[in-house]
């Protein structure tokens, strides 16, 4: 049985694609999912399957489909995944000023080397970035609404959502109670 994160995209944004987080469990709990948890409004979910990730990942984005009647990209992360991403940032959070913020976008797929040279011409100043893996941490200076970095990247990755590095961090803590709960 493996720990997975659920990463809905674009939910609950501006009175769009809603989705109630009990609905989203209830129908989880229904496709045979177990321990689901939600974690606020903005579709982050925590469960366990043994299901291989390629496939759940396509189920859930159908059932999404034929229960809310739209489509929502759900990118999945194991928790050994969420606990790399959580061991690897390259920013430090206590070291943060006020008004600045570490951002994770979760991409679809790693960047090609090509990709990143692109993503790495462009001046974001005062914004920082560092891709490692599937995931493209931020350091934003700013507002993430005022920051051109995201919208660059979401120009050359596709598919990718976003979450603060304290909701990053809540859901790792999340995962390891499940792992500590499963033992």
């Amino acid at each position: 049985m493996t720990i997975y994160l659920a990463l809905l995209r674009g939910i609950n944004v501006g009175g769009n694609k809603k989705i109630k987080m009990a609905e989203l469990k209830q129908m989880l709990e229904e496709m045979g999912l177990s321990q689901v948890k939600t974690y606020i409004q903005s579709g982050n979910v925590l469960f366990v399957s043994d299901e291989e990730a390629d496939s759940l990942q396509k189920r859930i984005e159908e059932r999404i489909e034929l229960t809310f009647g739209f489509s929502a990209a759900v990118l999945l992360r194991t928790a050994a995944e969420l606990k790399n991403v959580l061991e690897h940032c390259p920013f430090s959070f206590e070291s943060l000023v006020e008004g600045e913020s570490i951002h994770v976008s979760f991409l679809s797929a790693a960047l090609s080397q090509e990709e990143i040279d692109t993503l790495s011409a462009s001046s974001f100043a005062p914004d920082e970035f560092q891709i490692i893996g599937k995931e493209a941490y931020m350091l934003l200076r700013q507002s993430i609404l005022d920051s051109k970095l995201p919208i660059q990247l979401q120009k050359i990755v596709g598919t990718m959502t976003a979450r603060n590095w304290k909701t990053v961090l809540k859901l790792g803590a999340l995962a390891e109670t499940i792992s500590h709960s499963n033992k």
